[in-house]
């Protein structure tokens, strides 16, 4: 992998609570725990293990990144701020905490990073 393009925000995503008991075990596959936290820019989220979030969490976390990265707002889909919004995941067991930090780069189509540098 070569990662050319410095992101906008830097996303941090922390396991906040369960909604059934107190344990993952027998609801969740991914064995979250109370204080995980993912890290990620663009790519998917990984721990300080190196171990992935969990593949159907990331469905409903990606379009909420996309909209904060297309310059949205999340207290207008029920955020706490601007760039933060709690997230159960599709399974309902697992309830995430989605943190965004703008660092300060160039928007990705806004810069035109997408066409091809001409030779």
């Amino acid at each position: 992998m070569k990662k050319w393009f410095d992101e906008e925000y830097a996303w941090e995503i922390e396991v906040i609570g369960f909604l059934r008991g107190e344990r993952t075990e027998h609801y969740c596959r991914n064995g979250e725990e109370i204080g995980d936290k993912y890290h990620c820019t663009y790519g998917c989220p990984v721990n300080q293990d190196g171990q992935g979030i969990c593949s159907k969490a990331m469905i409903t976390m990606f379009p909420i990144m996309e909209a904060v990265r297309s310059g949205g707002d999340l207290r207008n889909i029920g955020g706490s701020g601007k760039y933060c919004k709690d997230v159960v995941c599709p399974d309902g067991c697992v309830l995430f905490r989605m943190t965004a930090t703008p660092l300060g780069n160039e928007n990705f189509f806004r810069g035109r990073f997408f066409e091809a540098p001409e030779e």
